[in-house]
Protein backbone atom coordinates (compact mmCIF):
# COMPACT_ATOMS: atom_id res chain seq x y z
CA UNK A 1 0.00 0.00 0.00
CA UNK A 2 1.66 3.21 -0.70
CA UNK A 3 2.15 5.92 1.87
CA UNK A 4 -0.18 8.60 2.66
CA UNK A 5 0.28 11.93 3.36
CA UNK A 6 -2.03 13.39 6.86
CA UNK A 7 -4.43 15.72 6.49
CA UNK A 8 -2.60 19.10 7.78
CA UNK A 9 -3.83 22.52 8.08
CA UNK A 10 -2.01 25.65 8.09
CA UNK A 11 0.47 25.81 11.01
CA UNK A 12 3.53 27.96 12.51
CA UNK A 13 6.62 26.73 11.17
CA UNK A 14 9.70 27.59 13.44
CA UNK A 15 12.85 27.89 10.97
CA UNK A 16 15.15 28.56 13.90
CA UNK A 17 13.86 26.32 16.73
CA UNK A 18 14.05 22.51 17.50
CA UNK A 19 12.84 19.87 14.46
CA UNK A 20 15.86 20.58 12.37
CA UNK A 21 18.61 17.59 11.84
CA UNK A 22 21.23 17.11 9.20
CA UNK A 23 19.85 14.36 6.74
CA UNK A 24 21.81 10.89 6.33
CA UNK A 25 24.92 11.12 4.50
CA UNK A 26 25.13 15.32 4.72
CA UNK A 27 27.57 17.37 6.65
CA UNK A 28 26.31 19.37 9.98
CA UNK A 29 25.84 22.35 8.45
CA UNK A 30 22.84 21.38 6.10
CA UNK A 31 19.94 20.74 7.79
CA UNK A 32 16.24 19.37 6.79
CA UNK A 33 12.90 19.62 8.48
CA UNK A 34 10.40 17.30 7.30
CA UNK A 35 7.13 18.94 7.23
CA UNK A 36 4.93 15.98 5.47
CA UNK A 37 5.17 12.27 4.37
CA UNK A 38 7.49 9.73 3.94
CA UNK A 39 10.25 8.70 1.73
CA UNK A 40 11.02 4.87 1.80
CA UNK A 41 14.11 4.50 -0.44
CA UNK A 42 14.36 0.88 0.60
CA UNK A 43 10.94 0.30 -1.06
CA UNK A 44 10.63 3.07 -3.18
CA UNK A 45 7.21 4.08 -2.03
CA UNK A 46 5.98 7.36 -0.58
CA UNK A 47 6.63 11.17 -0.62
CA UNK A 48 7.96 13.91 1.23
CA UNK A 49 7.67 17.90 1.56
CA UNK A 50 11.01 18.88 3.26
CA UNK A 51 12.55 22.34 4.03
CA UNK A 52 16.82 22.03 3.97
CA UNK A 53 19.30 24.90 4.68
CA UNK A 54 22.36 25.25 4.36
CA UNK A 55 24.18 27.08 7.13
CA UNK A 56 26.76 29.82 5.82
CA UNK A 57 29.63 28.18 4.23
CA UNK A 58 28.37 24.90 3.79
CA UNK A 59 28.68 22.77 1.06
CA UNK A 60 28.39 19.03 -0.24
CA UNK A 61 31.32 17.45 -1.65
CA UNK A 62 30.04 14.58 -4.28
CA UNK A 63 27.14 14.97 -6.78
CA UNK A 64 23.73 13.14 -5.47
CA UNK A 65 21.84 10.20 -7.87
CA UNK A 66 18.64 9.31 -6.50
CA UNK A 67 15.76 7.18 -8.32
CA UNK A 68 13.16 9.79 -7.25
CA UNK A 69 11.65 12.77 -8.30
CA UNK A 70 12.65 15.49 -6.96
CA UNK A 71 11.14 19.02 -7.08
CA UNK A 72 13.32 22.15 -5.82
CA UNK A 73 12.24 25.89 -5.11
CA UNK A 74 14.99 28.03 -3.49
CA UNK A 75 13.13 30.16 -0.96
CA UNK A 76 15.82 32.91 0.20
CA UNK A 77 19.84 32.69 -0.16
CA UNK A 78 22.34 31.88 -2.80
CA UNK A 79 22.72 28.15 -3.69
CA UNK A 80 25.96 27.38 -6.06
CA UNK A 81 25.52 24.34 -7.91
CA UNK A 82 28.71 22.71 -9.44
CA UNK A 83 28.34 20.66 -12.28
CA UNK A 84 28.51 16.80 -11.74
CA UNK A 85 29.70 16.28 -15.35
CA UNK A 86 32.51 18.40 -15.17
CA UNK A 87 31.86 20.09 -18.76
CA UNK A 88 30.41 23.17 -17.57
CA UNK A 89 31.20 25.55 -14.96
CA UNK A 90 29.56 26.25 -11.42
CA UNK A 91 25.93 28.33 -11.90
CA UNK A 92 24.96 30.60 -8.85
CA UNK A 93 20.79 31.05 -8.36
CA UNK A 94 19.11 33.05 -6.02
CA UNK A 95 15.23 33.10 -4.47
CA UNK A 96 12.68 32.29 -6.21
CA UNK A 97 14.64 30.01 -8.82
CA UNK A 98 13.16 26.16 -9.13
CA UNK A 99 14.33 22.70 -10.36
CA UNK A 100 12.62 19.57 -11.35
CA UNK A 101 15.10 16.51 -11.57
CA UNK A 102 13.60 12.91 -12.79
CA UNK A 103 14.89 10.31 -11.18
CA UNK A 104 18.38 8.75 -12.26
CA UNK A 105 19.84 12.32 -12.85
CA UNK A 106 23.26 13.83 -11.55
CA UNK A 107 23.17 16.89 -9.73
CA UNK A 108 25.23 18.52 -7.72
CA UNK A 109 27.49 19.16 -5.37
CA UNK A 110 26.15 21.77 -3.65
CA UNK A 111 27.54 25.20 -1.65
CA UNK A 112 26.07 28.29 -0.35
CA UNK A 113 28.41 31.31 0.90
CA UNK A 114 25.38 33.09 2.56
CA UNK A 115 23.43 30.08 3.40
CA UNK A 116 20.04 29.47 1.83
CA UNK A 117 16.29 27.46 2.56
CA UNK A 118 15.33 25.42 0.17
CA UNK A 119 11.34 23.77 0.04
CA UNK A 120 11.98 20.17 -1.83
CA UNK A 121 9.03 17.82 -3.13
CA UNK A 122 10.39 13.83 -3.34
CA UNK A 123 8.45 11.36 -5.08
CA UNK A 124 8.47 7.85 -6.57
CA UNK A 125 5.90 7.36 -9.92
CA UNK A 126 3.19 4.99 -8.82
CA UNK A 127 3.29 1.99 -9.88
CA UNK A 128 1.57 0.90 -12.88
CA UNK A 129 -0.88 -1.75 -10.90
CA UNK A 130 -1.86 1.46 -9.14
CA UNK A 131 -3.27 3.42 -11.83
CA UNK A 132 -5.37 0.95 -13.92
Amino acid sequence: MPIQKLHQEFQPIDLDGTGWVPPPGYPQDIEEKILSGRLDEQNKTGNRTRLLRFRPGAYTSRAFVHDYWEEVYLISGELTVDNAEGWERASTFAANTYACRPPGIRHGPFRSERGCLLLEFHYYEPSASLTS
